[in-house]
């Protein structure tokens, strides 16, 4: 099939890779100069805008906020006729709900698919899917999806892939500044921060955030950024928005949500969020 793949950036990029070594035609757009060279050097055909791209049966959507979700909506407008839109951004339920029924209205069909298990995943095809929407519409997009990821089917209405996304944002942002805090207790009782990482991870204290975020909290500022500070600002932010939406109390939330932001208020956003552990220090 032909596929335009909107928004090629760290995670974009190496999912939209993996549907191209399926055999499929892909063009990726992004609006970054450098995005687009970047993808063009790793044998990808790219371009900056939706409209100079081949026309698609199928357009997947990884762009990062729900602002450029509707930027990009309100622009293609009745191109999107009789095409697949799979969205696989984190935007929150009440985004996709909004800009999916305006591409339905426009003759599309409309996937609600957000992913986890960041870019090294990506990089192999492991992403966990959350896909929601009609079952036709699912059944259609799923093997193309499952070139990148497996794929959890979540239910019919628009908003059910990005719900269960909110819920797994909650616990990844609580982990994360959970095992910050933890680890500087370490620092602070006189302790070697990295012994007593090895010696809980595996414990009933161990999280998965734990193991992965961990070594690179204790490694210093200059780690490899495979999940930046504002990103999860973001999406911390729509779990938020999204408990505010259904009167959630979601106090840990709100704690882990303010570190994130100190830490991009301290001029770590482009940092791995991992360095959110400064804000303690």
């Amino acid at each position: 099939m032909n596929i335009t793949f909107i928004g090629i950036g760290a995670i974009g990029l190496p999912m939209a890779l993996r549907i191209q070594a399926a055999h499929h035609a892909v063009t990726g757009v992004d609006v970054s100069d450098a995005i687009i060279a970047n993808a063009k050097s790793k044998g990808l055909e790219a371009c900056n805008d939706f409209a100079a791209a081949p026309r698609a049966e199928v357009v997947v959507v990884m762009v990062a906020t729900p602002d450029q979700l509707a930027g990009l909506v309100s622009q293609v407008g009745r191109a999107a006729a009789g095409q697949l839109w799979i969205i696989m951004s984190t935007v929150g339920p009440q985004s996709i709900r909004a800009q999916g029924e305006a591409l339905q209205r426009a003759g599309a069909r409309v996937v609600d698919a957000p992913v986890t298990g960041g870019v090294a995943r990506a990089k192999t095809g492991a992403l966990v899917i959350f896909a929601a929407g009609a079952a036709a519409d699912v059944a259609l997009a799923t093997p193309l999806l499952q070139t990148m990821g497996n794929v959890k089917t979540t239910g019919e209405r628009l908003g059910d892939g990005q719900s269960i996304k909110v819920v797994n944002q909650h616990l990844c942002a609580v982990h994360i500044a959970a095992a910050a805090e933890a680890l500087n207790l370490a620092r602070l009782l006189g302790l070697n921060p990295s012994v007593v990482l090895d010696l809980v991870e595996k414990g009933a204290a161990g999280s998965w955030m734990l193991t992965d975020r961990g070594p690179r909290m204790l490694a210093g500022s200059d780690v490899e950024v495979t999940s930046a500070i504002n990103i999860f600002v973001k999406d911390s932010g729509l779990v938020a928005a999204a408990g505010a939406g259904c009167s959630a109390q979601l106090p840990l939330l709100a704690i882990a949500h303010e570190r994130f932001c100190r830490a991009a208020d301290a001029g770590l956003g482009l940092r791995d969020d991992s360095r959110v552990i400064e804000t303690w220090i």
